[in-house]
């Protein structure tokens, strides 16, 4: 077997990633990190330097992992600033360290694209290469779970997240849906989607081959302003909408609101055959349950539509509970090179996982739902 790490995409042959990712996800398609990186939105200048992991038997490219190496942390969910902290304390480099994730992206996907190599297996190789080119650590984000005794064989520390979902349970619309909610919750539900209409707001919702470049150039507008809000850039340049737009627009949905024909607000989505991805906010004027409406209540009618199994809105948000989002927890898997760090670390995330259960456990005593009757 043979594994090289390549800094460009473009000397990956998109056939034979394809062929491997065998998804009809738009986060492990070609067309979606390539766009990433011809539109420079990740790129050495970013602190996002490809360097893409291909395995190889004597015949064919057998396994794929997208990775960057990384000079920060930011755009990445699983945060890890107090352990860079720490390192800054003692005089230690904590960057550059390797990520595998899809860059800006939370979501939980199959991080390997592969048809013979099961993710474990590619832990030692990772732990080789940093080891030899000065890499202060790896990390795979947002994958699945691997089986305990492949981690502490490899020194791998495993940290888990919560994020909440949405789960489809044949639901014939979205007043079938809200049936299955107390009485309380489904009023609170129902009056916040009556308040849009009271506002004068008008919602469509457009399908990435119906987008056009007025409203592209309007979502991209309010997506910049949800990052200068904050204080910082967009990490996404216009470009790379642009582009996936046109590579992957069965893949996209685009809500938008408006008062008066005059457009204030839009939601961005990502879709595929089982899912949808609730990925990018913003409005021009804020009003009163805006946000609720088109990054929840769209989506999920959109789910109930077209029959898709699941929805996950993004990252973090307690307030997702009361609207019919579940509790679920994530996986992420972390090597650390100094030995001096690495006890420490290690019952960070011990310590950390036992939080994230019960932290799990205490968010589903919140649900929306009706107590079930035996």
């Amino acid at each position: 077997m043979k594994t090289e790490f390549l800094n460009s995409i473009k000397l990956i042959n998109e056939l034979t990633w394809q062929s491997l990712a065998d998804s009809s996800s738009p986060f492990v398609n070609y067309q979606f990190f390539k766009a990433l990186e011809n539109s420079q939105s990740v790129c050495s200048k970013t602190g996002w330097q490809p360097h893409h992991l291909l395995w190889s038997n004597s015949n064919n490219v057998c396994a794929i992992l997208p990775m960057y190496i990384k000079q920060h942390s930011w755009g990445e969910y699983v945060f890890d600033w107090a352990w860079a902290d720490a390192y800054q304390k003692h005089n230690e480099p904590y960057y550059p360290k390797l990520v595998a994730t899809i860059p800006f992206t939370p979501i939980s996907t199959t991080k390997l694209l592969a048809s013979e190599v099961e993710l474990s297996q590619v832990f030692s190789v990772l732990t080789e290469h940093c080891l030899e080119h000065n890499i202060n650590s790896w990390h795979i984000l947002y994958a699945k779970e691997v089986q305990k005794q492949s981690l502490r064989v490899n020194n791998v520390f495993h940290r888990n997240t919560v994020q909440f979902h949405w789960f489809n349970r044949q639901y014939h619309d979205f007043s079938d849906f809200l049936s299955t909610f107390t009485a309380r919750k489904r009023k609170n539900v129902n009056k916040e989607r009556l308040s849009i209409a009271q506002q004068n707001i008008k919602v469509r919702r457009i399908l990435g081959k119906d987008i056009t470049p007025e409203e592209l150039s309007f979502f991209y507008l309010t997506y910049q302003l949800t990052y200068i809000k904050r204080g910082h850039s967009p990490h996404l340049t216009a470009d790379f909408f642009a582009s996936i737009l046109k590579s992957l627009a069965n893949n996209i949905l685009l809500v938008i609101a408006s008062i008066d024909d005059c457009d204030i607000a839009c939601a961005w989505f990502f879709f595929d055959e089982q899912q949808l991805y609730g990925r990018y906010w913003g409005c021009t004027q804020t009003h009163n349950n805006l946000h609720f409406e088109l990054c929840y209540y769209q989506g999920i009618e959109f789910c109930i539509e077209q029959k898709l199994r699941t929805f996950n809105p993004g990252a973090q948000g307690e307030h997702k509970i009361q609207r019919g989002f579940e509790p679920v927890l994530t996986h992420s898997y972390h090597w650390i090179k100094h030995l001096g760090f690495r006890a420490a670390i290690q019952q960070f995330c011990q310590q950390e996982q036992q939080q994230m259960q019960r932290y799990l456990t205490h968010c589903q005593q919140f649900l929306p739902f009706k107590a079930e009757t035996s």
